[in-house]
């Protein structure tokens, strides 16, 4: 075996980890899409916070929700903190 030769138990199961890959996608797709569904079924203003940005002309409009990304993305850092800590203990 000291020729390169790899093992058969060390190769990688390609056809296994694509689909855990897949199903793990979906899994977070359906997540967040019921995220949102529950977002805009409570009426949080999650997209129309004061400081997000929405210009409008004739025939235009632009939108980049700014304060509603730094929310979710503080939201987000504190609940996969908590996760990872529960399951460190």
């Amino acid at each position: 075996m000291g020729d390169g030769a790899v093992h058969r138990s060390q190769r990688w199961d390609w056809n296994g980890m694509i689909g855990k890959w897949i199903l793990i996608f979906g899994v977070v797709v359906i997540l967040v899409g019921a995220v949102i569904w529950l977002v805009e079924s409570l009426g949080l203003p999650l997209g129309r916070l004061p400081g997000d940005v929405r210009m409008r002309g004739e025939g235009w409009s632009f939108h980049f929700p700014i304060v509603t990304s730094i929310v979710v993305s503080i939201v987000l850092t504190v609940l996969l903190n908590l996760v990872v800590w529960f399951l460190r203990r």
